[in-house]
């Protein structure tokens, strides 16, 4: 099974199980999300659209529930894989994930984006995520910071029982993030938008076991994203893992 780790709500929705048909791949995990590049048909409106994405990048985005209704509806096929982000500044965290995420069905928490400098607001989260054996998918590019990195390692050894996903291979650093990885048993590594191929050779080398193929869609491509894959391992088991064996396990499909 090839299982896309990483994307986002497309809107159509069908444009998006095109994509994955292009790429031969199966399943996606898919997350909410307020900005829709693919909406934009020129420069204004997409920097319209990325202002959302600076909002939650930078922790000042506020009001899940349209992203929330959105995933919803797309979840309603059956290739899509939920997981739902929640607010890091919520009052009872414990309560949210057992409603809005176990009981509901999600197999995981997350894209989650703590602002600069703030990746230990997260540690709620993976508190509650760690009492269900759930999943939390971290953003891993810009604005976090290598110090971010850190904090993020350091509460994985806190709360192993909760593996906490590294997205987009650590952004530009992507180095100390596949170090971290590496040596931290409980957290896995994304491969989405890496700016050199070499990057995605040597994460797979270091961490055969615990990287995982993603496109972060609509701002990567799923025919692009397997092709790197592809590009830097042989047919065979590591290979088979990161395309989608890892992902499998950690998600318990069959």
């Amino acid at each position: 099974m090839i299982i896309d780790a990483h994307a986002h709500v497309h809107d159509p929705v069908e444009a998006h199980l095109a994509l994955l048909d292009e790429a031969g791949v199966d399943r996606a995990v898919l997350f909410g999300t307020r900005p829709h590049p693919e909406r934009a048909t020129d420069l204004e409106s997409l920097r319209k659209e990325m202002a959302a994405l600076d909002a939650a990048l930078s922790g000042r985005a506020r009001g899940y529930e349209d992203a929330w209704r959105e995933l919803d509806a797309a979840l309603e096929n059956d290739r899509f894989i939920g997981f739902l982000s929640v607010p890091l500044d919520a009052d009872d965290v414990e309560g949210l994930v057992e409603r809005e995420v176990v009981a509901r069905g999600m197999h995981g928490i997350g894209e989650l984006t703590p602002p600069p400098g703030g990746a230990g607001l997260i540690e709620p989260v993976l508190r509650a995520a760690a009492d269900h054996r759930l999943p939390v998918v971290v953003h891993g590019f810009a604005p976090t910071t290598a110090d971010d990195l850190n904090t993020l390692a350091e509460l994985s050894r806190r709360y192993p029982r909760a593996p906490l996903v590294v997205s987009q291979l650590g952004g530009l650093n992507w180095m100390r993030a596949i170090e971290l990885v590496r040596d931290t048993p409980s957290m896995y590594l994304e491969l989405s938008t890496a700016n050199i191929v070499f990057s995605v050779r040597l994460a797979i080398q270091e961490i055969p076991d615990r990287t995982l193929f993603g496109s972060d869609a609509p701002y990567g491509d799923p025919v692009l994203a397997r092709a790197t894959v592809e590009r830097v391992t042989r047919p065979g088991e590591v290979r088979d893992r990161v395309l989608g064996g890892t992902a499998a396990e950690l998600l318990g499909l069959g």
